[in-house]
């Protein structure tokens, strides 16, 4: 190929390139648009303040009646999901505290009580008793519900099992408490 040939390969590339520029500014001129010195329509976004996960937590269980809850759960199905439990906890009379705190007696009791487990700081610190309501909310997802335990189960999610626990725990007492 000789210098004339490439001269017109390179003259049609700049050829093509000016008309593309030429048009787009030529277009621009015939159709001019001017743009508005305001928009048409303004997008408000609302603030929204991230609210404490406890909180929450919390407020959802105010809204569950837990004496419908606790309707829901029954003693057979409370022992059996309570399985899970037995990994870490004893639930006997006078059993001994494995790698959670012994369970017996704990609905009613001062959550944190037992003086011969090491409790972690947020426990220790959360001055509540063990009502059907606290249980409830602490077995959706304990780390959720007291920030800072060093509890790592996952939780129980239907509320019929959460029921069944708590019933259960209830009754392994000296004196369980009436069920609301």
């Amino acid at each position: 190929m000789d210098s004339f040939e490439l001269n017109k390969i390179i003259a049609a590339v700049l050829l093509v390139a000016l008309l593309i520029i030429g048009i787009g500014k030529l277009s621009n001129i015939i159709f001019y648009v001017e743009k508005p010195k305001t928009p048409g329509y303004v997008v408000e976004v609302e603030n929204v303040v991230a609210s404490n996960v406890v909180s929450t937590a919390e407020a959802s269980v105010e809204k569950i009646d837990i004496g419908t809850l606790m309707a829901m759960g029954d003693l057979a199905t409370g022992e059996k999901v309570f399985k899970k439990c037995a990994a870490c906890h004893s639930i006997v009379k006078g059993g001994k505290n494995n790698i959670g705190p012994a369970l017996y007696n704990v609905v009613g009791r001062k959550v944190g009580a037992i003086n011969d487990y090491k409790y972690s700081n947020a426990l220790s610190e959360y001055g509540k008793e063990w009502t059907f309501e606290e249980l409830n909310g602490y077995l959706i997802k304990p780390a959720k519900w007291i920030k800072g335990t060093k509890m790592a189960f996952a939780g129980l999610r239907k509320e019929k099992d959460r029921a069944s626990v708590i019933k259960y725990l209830n009754q392994n007492s000296d004196n369980p408490l009436p069920l609301p």
